[in-house]
């Protein structure tokens, strides 16, 4: 391994992060993102860190402090506010009990911070207490990881790293990990570092380079053990990749929907779960490997990413058995649960997270983009290390009664139960006609309600510059992609792209349209079928593709068709729009009995007057707008205005409204489908009947 180490970067971490006298602290950050950058060493969060300093109180008077990266802060980003500062005195104090429990532990910590809204620290922090050490580092690297987790896998790392290092069995994390580790260091003060069994290196020194520069000679050293062991690797079979994408395509949606679990509400949306494939050479030689099962269904090679990818994943020998081997897995892991479990502790959901299928690689799942990419780097990762553990002997992971203590860890439990998901957390959203000013307002509010949003245009910039102002708040979950809504094939191959991308789709808005003013006797029958390809055609392109997908995914879904308050108060030199808007209308009433039995819900938004979103503006009024100011005489303001004044409630509709109306049924507030909503402030002509 590099030794990436720069004292010309070290004086720039320097300058960038000391203030007054913590320059102990820069080079503390410095050495932290090194190894937190390295994802051989460290993934998502994993991995700590800390520094012995001394921190001045309210008194003036130097105190001895300790500084740890905090729960659930990134190594590989860390800053100041991710290392919570805490009173060293008071801590190592409690090396002097027998027992702590994890919650007493937590609260002796948070009430030794300096500042009391500073972050939790790791659960850890004791560790790095009870350790003399100043710098002290931490991480899972994968040639450690290699050796320690096989049956042999003490003798493996006493001949590869030498005398120097402490090999600790393996300790549930927190107070007992910390008592042992500073016994073991007390037995052997003068070692360089220690391996935690099934878990990680540590290292330490009096200054931030020692500290990193043994890290890196001891994990050289394992990689060498390994390579001398391993020799060469053997050539992959010749694999067509590209095969393989296809096969997850077809075969994604049915997993997804196999993953997801019906609402505790009745009628409200079920909790879904995004998808991320790991199709490389890889893992398709290790899965399509007769002998590898075994192997891969064995326990995480550490027990920091349990909460992540749960403590096994599923084999799935080809589409026919979804269903079968789902259930199968739900049932061995409440079965496990059951055994271990205290009564007032609540089984978390039963999906697995990794899913293994020969021919395809590995499928990940994670109630977010994010999360599912952070499981599919750590499979990737464990495929690796397994891979050269079966070729020098027999993987050893946690035990099952090991592996529920750290997934049920009380901690863990707490912070799972304080988080509160977005109410479309895990939804796939499909928009069309994204790029104007309606589409717009929709895509901004399913992205606040936690959905994946795909939005799609016709391509080009005003498609492009959306997804980008988009993505500037909500990274990972929009993305753009192009579509004519004419064109059955088009609107075929933009689904399958969202597949690729998320692995199924869950609600469509059909937003896209077109307008035109003209009377009937002067109307072009070249206008009129412009129109009802878009409208009409494209409707009906947009039902059959969600009907059949949705149909696939066997989880139910919500279409909602953004129609028109013209669908029922028609205006004069408006037919065109106006007849095919409910041609569209009367497809959609139709969907909904076609669609019912899947649990799919189909209903209608008819708006009137929406004008514009911030900058954008409608295309609608565009081509409208024109004809209706000569008309009336009035300027675009007055144009506005006149629209407000004629609702009952003297409204300006605004596509935020049409947006939350797309929310109420995309949330399932009732149970409803077949309904149009009017987002009009009140037209009395207008009303649905």
């Amino acid at each position: 391994m590099k030794n990436l180490w720069s004292e010309q970067e070290a004086a720039a971490s320097r300058q960038k992060w000391a203030e007054g006298s913590q320059s102990a602290l820069a080079l503390r950050i410095y050495s932290s993102h090194l190894l937190g950058q390295n994802p051989s060493l460290v993934l998502h969060g994993g991995g700590n860190c800390s520094l012995k300093s001394q921190q001045t109180d309210l008194l003036g008077r130097q105190v001895p402090a300790l500084f740890v990266k905090a729960s659930g802060h990134d190594m590989g980003h860390l800053t100041l506010a991710g290392l919570p500062g805490l009173k060293l005195a008071g801590l190592q104090e409690l090396q002097a009990l027998k027992n702590l429990d994890d919650l007493a532990m937590v609260n002796q910590l948070r009430s030794h911070l300096f500042d009391a809204d500073a972050p939790t620290p790791s659960i850890e922090a004791l560790l790095h207490a009870f350790l003399p050490p100043r710098f002290i580092d931490h991480s899972h690297a994968d040639a450690i990881l290699t050796l320690s987790n096989q049956t042999n896998g003490a003798q493996l790392l006493r001949q590869a790293l030498g005398d120097q290092v402490i090999i600790l069995p393996y300790v549930h994390p927190g107070f007992a990990l910390a008592k042992a580790a500073a016994e073991a260091f007390a037995a052997q003060p003068t070692a360089h570092g220690m391996v935690l069994m099934q878990h990680g290196l540590i290292t330490w020194g009096e200054e931030a380079r020692t500290s990193y520069d043994r890290h890196i000679e001891l994990v050289t050293l394992a990689e060498n053990a390994i390579q001398k062991q391993i020799g060469t690797p053997p050539t992959l079979p010749k694999i067509d990749l590209q095969e393989a994408k296809k096969r997850y395509r077809a075969i994604a949606p049915q997993l997804r929907g196999g993953l997801s679990i019906p609402s505790q509400q009745p009628g409200r949306p079920r909790k879904r779960f995004i998808l991320r494939p790991l199709i490389q050479p890889e893992s398709l030689a290790m899965v399509g490997d007769e002998q590898s099962q075994e192997q891969l269904l064995t326990p995480p090679l550490t027990s920091d990413h349990l909460i992540r990818t749960k403590p096994l994943g599923v084999w799935i020998e080809n589409s026919r058995l979804i269903p079968l081997a789902l259930s199968a897995y739900r049932e061995a892991y409440l079965a496990y649960v059951n055994r271990y479990a205290r009564p007032d502790q609540t089984p978390y959901d039963s999906s697995p997270r990794v899913l293994f299928l020969p021919g395809i690689g590995a499928v990940c799942a994670g109630e977010s983009a994010d999360k599912a990419t952070v499981v599919r780097d750590i499979t990737r990762q464990t495929i690796q290390v397994k891979s050269q553990i079966a070729a020098m002997g027999t993987y050893k992971g946690l035990s099952e009664s090991q592996l529920f203590e750290m997934e049920y860890h009380p901690l863990q439990q707490a912070k799972m139960e304080r988080q509160s998901s977005p109410a479309l957390e895990g939804s796939v959203a499909v928009i069309t006609g994204a790029a104007g000013a309606i589409g717009a307002g929709i895509c901004r509010e399913l992205l606040q309600q936690g959905c994946h949003v795909a939005a799609t245009d016709l391509a080009g910039e005003p498609l492009n510059a959306l997804v980008a102002e988009l993505a500037a708040d909500h990274p990972g979950r929009v993305v753009a992609v192009a579509m004519d809504v004419t064109s059955p094939e088009g609107v075929h191959e933009a689904f399958g792209q969202i597949i690729d991308t998320w692995g199924g789709v869950d609600l469509v808005v059909i937003n896209a349209g077109l307008a035109h003013v003209s009377s009937l006797e002067e109307m072009s029958m070249e206008a009129f079928q412009r129109l009802q390809r878009v409208n009409v055609e494209g409707t009906l392109n947009l039902f059959s593709e969600t009907g059949r997908l949705l149909k696939k995914q066997g989880s139910g879904g919500d279409v909602v068709l953004i129609s028109t308050k013209n669908v029922f108060a028609p205006g004069a030199n408006f037919g065109a729009y106006s007849a095919t808007k409910a041609a569209a209308h009367q497809l959609a009433r139709i969907a909904s009995l076609e669609m019912a039995a899947m649990d799919v819900r189909v209903n209608m938004v008819a708006p009137d007057a929406v004008f514009s979103e911030g900058s954008r503006k409608s295309g609608l009024w565009a081509e409208v707008g024109p004809d209706r100011m000569k008309a009336r005489g009035l300027d675009e303001a007055g144009l506005e205005a006149y629209y407000q004044n004629r609702n009952l409630l003297k409204s300006a509709v605004t596509a935020r409204h049409v947006a939350n109306a797309v929310l109420y049924f995309a949330t399932r507030q009732s149970p409803t489908t077949g309904a149009t909503l009017p987002v009009d402030g009140g037209l009395p002509d207008a009303t649905p009947r």
